[in-house]
């Protein structure tokens, strides 16, 4: 079973990879305060359909010309127009508010919020805690909690964006968060193709399923784990292969 992955993380992890998800939105820009206020927003839409969510981001990012002058300027921006499917144009003006007081009031970053041991719930309760209205349905959407089944798919997404070194697709620019402490992104193409492998016994697609996923596949490369998302997840897509 390594074997087989590890031949497929050759084939799926590479620069063509880049262009049509939505790490491309960080790999536009070079500073690491860009690169990783991108990265946030961009995984935070990655759910439903591609085209939709990426024709969004274009919009969305094209409003400036860096990623930290959208949260730093976000009160002259009209974004009464802008809505993906639950998430609403009050939602993400919250989001942008939120993070303009984290990089300008708070003068921290992502790295540092999620570098706390219990990073995911420090990270998320700040969210919340900074909210307006945080029981909206598109801001609970964008920061699903575990207890309340989510897998997390999206926030260790961007986690392995950030974290893992060595590989041309992702940035490995925070060093707080070793790649053996990260956790698979569990959605529904990993879900299907790990279960086929028989890699994940657990039915729901949830936290400790991710947990679980990711204990696994640390029994073939304990430093490195979530590399054979691109394995799991290119094969889950490829419509060349049924499954």
């Amino acid at each position: 079973m390594k074997k087989l992955l590890d031949s497929l993380v050759l084939k799926y992890e590479n620069k063509d990879f880049i262009k049509n998800d939505p790490i491309q939105f960080p790999h536009r820009y070079t500073t690491k305060e860009d690169v990783e206020i991108s990265a946030f927003i961009a995984s935070l839409f990655a759910f439903g359909r591609r085209e939709q969510f990426i024709k969004k981001l274009n919009f969305l990012f094209g409003l400036t010309q860096t990623p930290f002058e959208l949260i730093k300027d976000f009160k002259k921006f009209n974004l009464g127009d802008f809505i993906y499917r639950f998430i609403k144009s009050e939602d993400l003006t919250e989001l942008l508010k939120i993070l303009n007081k984290l990089y300008i009031e708070d003068k921290s970053s992502l790295e540092e919020l999620f570098s706390s041991k219990d990073k995911f719930n420090t990270a998320i309760s700040y969210f919340y805690s900074n909210c307006n209205f945080p029981s909206s349905r598109g801001f609970c959407f964008m920061f699903a909690k575990p207890c309340n089944n989510s897998a997390l798919k999206r926030i260790n997404m961007f986690l392995r964006w950030m974290a893992r070194t060595n590989s041309p697709v992702d940035f490995g620019i925070w060093k707080n968060i070793k790649p053996s402490e990260l956790i698979i992104p569990l959605d529904t193409h990993v879900a299907r193709i790990s279960r086929k492998f028989n890699l994940l016994k657990r039915k729901q697609n949830d936290f400790k399923s991710a947990l679980e996923l990711t204990q696994k596949l640390k029994e073939f490369d304990e430093k490195d784990p979530v590399k054979y998302d691109f394995a799991l997840f290119g094969l889950g897509i490829d419509k060349k292969i049924n499954f």
